[in-house]
């Protein structure tokens, strides 16, 4: 028997899938965490249909995991609850082949529920549809996309222990060079960047340009603008697998903390985000090029407003607060300013019926499940109350750092989002608890933690 699947998801869809793909063995079904991690199981291919059918239980304890895998009592996710299972569903059009897996494997991407079918708030995933759905109430449609900024590296740290550049998969070159928009630098990893490009094609990801960034081993690979957001994040989350697993392939380490070098720039997760109406207009669009209308200026000022109860969103972990620094292409300032990478909101140049707003103070390492809720909830602010965002950043933003009321820190960060009723509001109460709890327990962790910062300050000078 067939039960209805609250997420949406059909028999028929597996069915379908499995009669194109005869040779696949097995299937990853991930449901992501607060940390963006991917949690599941590997079932076997006669398990699929089952899953379609029923859905899967899975302990609810599984989204209340700190960045390590453990359980994180606060959450009220643990023996508050009995640590029971609830159901986890798969998601509509999400089953897709993985390039390169020997045996040949697919994977699936899950949502949680509660036993009765309703949406288990804890979920990421229910926070940025959520967002979608309150915006669609209003008769307006969020599209964008997210760049995906990561490093390649060395498996092994040289010998002061520093992480290293990767050696080019084609033939062993090595280069420390900041190497910023080579062209002839990405050549050396044709072969990897090569299988990406086929492992985004086999799970229908339209990725595009490949650019190497500014830090040593340091490159981008944008993504195709999407009118569905939750495609969106769909798209990175899945695309860091694939970049992930085909680097561990050709024998190189894929990096996606925010800051893994204090010499260099960091790797961001901008988030690029426009708004349509019932029509399909753009309403961030302006009618004479650079004159602003009021639907973009509100949307600004409701991002800038909310930036600083946000920042724990867009900055999750103690090492996300490393990439903020000064003249490092990461936003010190809740600024807005045109075709300026040294604002926080940035609106690229381009044609006006594309306008949109760049969000550029996520690091690489957060959910875009929970950006992009976040950052939703911003513009839903801004335009229901009619924000002015301030004047425009015509030079450079960093000096206006002095002026910002974001956290400097990361415990600063965590304080302000507890407090915060508008994240509350733009994460659901649940999510909201879960998540906060989830980074306190993750700040304990590391400030008891003797690092080698300790030992190298301390050691022979106290």
């Amino acid at each position: 028997m067939t039960e209805t699947s609250p997420s949406g998801s059909t028999l028929a869809e597996a069915e379908t899938f499995l009669a194109a793909h005869p040779e696949i063995e097995a299937f990853d079904i991930i449901l992501h965490d607060a940390n963006g991690i991917g949690r599941g199981k590997i079932i076997r291919r006669h398990e699929l249909e089952g899953l379609y059918k029923s859905g899967r239980h899975l302990p609810i304890s599984i989204l209340g995991l700190d960045i390590c895998g453990e359980d994180v009592h606060e959450t009220g996710l643990i023996w508050d609850q009995g640590d029971g299972d609830l159901r986890a569903w798969p998601i509509p059009g999400t089953l897709v082949a993985l390039h390169g897996t020997t045996p040949p494997r697919g994977e699936v991407f899950m949502s949680m529920y509660t036993l009765d079918g309703a949406p288990m708030t804890s979920d990421p995933r229910h926070a940025l549809a959520a967002q979608v759905e309150a915006l669609a109430a209003e008769d307006l449609y969020p599209a964008g996309a997210f760049e995906l900024e990561f490093f390649l590296l060395e498996n092994t740290r040289d010998q002061y222990g520093k992480m290293q550049p990767a050696h080019d998969v084609l033939d062993g070159r090595a280069s420390r060079k900041t190497e910023v928009y080579s062209v002839d630098h990405l050549h050396g990893m044709l072969p990897l960047f090569s299988d990406i490009y086929a492992g985004a094609k086999a799970a229908g990801i339209n990725a595009e340009t490949m650019i190497s960034e500014y830090a040593p081993g340091q490159y981008e690979l944008t993504l195709h603008y999407r009118e569905n957001v939750m495609q969106a994040a769909d798209d990175v989350v899945r695309l860091k697998r694939i970049v992930r697993a085909q680097a561990r392939a050709h024998g190189v380490t894929a990096c996606f903390m925010a800051k893994p070098n204090e010499n260099y720039a960091g790797s961001g997760m901008h988030f690029h985000v426009s708004m349509q109406d019932g029509t399909g207009k753009n309403i961030f669009r302006e009618e004479v090029e650079g004159q602003w209308n009021e639907a973009i200026r509100h949307a600004l000022g409701g991002l800038k407003e909310t930036m600083a109860e946000s920042m724990l969103v867009f900055a999750p972990h103690a090492n996300s607060w490393r990439r903020f620094a000064s003249q490092s292409y990461a936003p010190v300032s809740p600024t807005w300013g045109v075709n300026n990478r040294s604002v926080a909101l940035r609106i690229p140049a381009g044609d006006i019926r594309a306008r949109r707003i760049e969000h550029r103070p996520s690091g690489v390492d957060a959910s875009p499940y929970l950006v992009g809720a976040t950052v939703l909830a911003g513009i839903r602010h801004g335009m229901k109350n009619q924000i002015d965002p301030g004047p425009e950043t015509t030079g450079n933003g960093y000096e206006e750092a002095g002026t910002s009321a974001i956290p400097s820190d990361w415990k600063s960060a965590i304080d302000a989002a507890k407090g915060s009723e508008f994240l509350k509001e733009a994460l659901g109460e649940d999510m909201h608890r879960t998540f906060t709890a989830i980074k306190a327990a993750e700040y304990g962790r590391v400030m008891r933690t003797v690092s080698e910062v300790d030992f190298d300050l301390y050691l022979h000078t106290v």
